[in-house]
């Protein structure tokens, strides 16, 4: 644990205990999305899923790698994350991203992707404004996740025609703004 870390954070009015908390329910969303989206995107098939599969499998590397970069914030604070995998998926902040009813039900798919995004927009936007000007560091990783996520959600939402989000795909760059997370 980083003491000092943890100090100068609760000098600054931070409920670290609360913090952390949130931090490892996220971090149980963001590997619980991980494994669910690996199994949609397996079920993103026929000419309506292969277009939205490499949007789907962009999520799904993002969403590990905001699993990696959580992890040490957590422990710094002096977290932890759950000894048992169940019980870590059963405290996700967002629920299961699982596969709809009928699988070849493409429009139900990125329901499910959308929703999982938006979810996350919200915890990760409560983090933010929990930590603005207190805790830097949780607030730049909070950040930098939650301008991920907001792509997530764009995209997603633009398949279902919600409008143009003014977004595009990124082409053989992941995690832009966690990747100074993950060195």
């Amino acid at each position: 644990m980083a003491r000092v870390a943890r100090e100068m954070v609760e000098k600054a009015g931070i409920n670290v205990d609360q913090l952390v908390e949130l931090l490892v329910k996220n971090a149980a969303a963001e590997l619980t999305t991980y494994y669910y989206y690996t199994i949609l995107r397996c079920n993103l098939i026929g000419l309506e899923g292969e277009g939205i599969k490499e949007i789907a499998e962009a999520a799904r590397i993002e969403d590990r790698n905001h699993f990696e970069a959580l992890v040490p914030r957590i422990y710094e604070l002096g977290g932890k994350l759950p000894e048992d995998m169940k019980a870590f998926h059963d405290i996700s902040a967002c629920p299961p991203a699982k596969l709809p009813t009928d699988p070849t039900d493409t429009m139900a798919m990125l329901k499910v992707l959308v929703e999982a995004e938006r979810c996350a927009v919200r915890g990760y936007t409560h983090i933010c404004n929990m930590t603005a000007g207190k805790d830097h560091r949780t607030y730049d990783l909070s950040q930098a996740i939650l301008n991920e996520e907001i792509e997530h959600e764009s995209w997603f939402s633009e398949f279902l025609g919600e409008g143009p989000s003014g977004h595009f795909m990124r082409r053989g760059e992941t995690s832009p703004f966690v990747s100074k997370f993950l060195k």
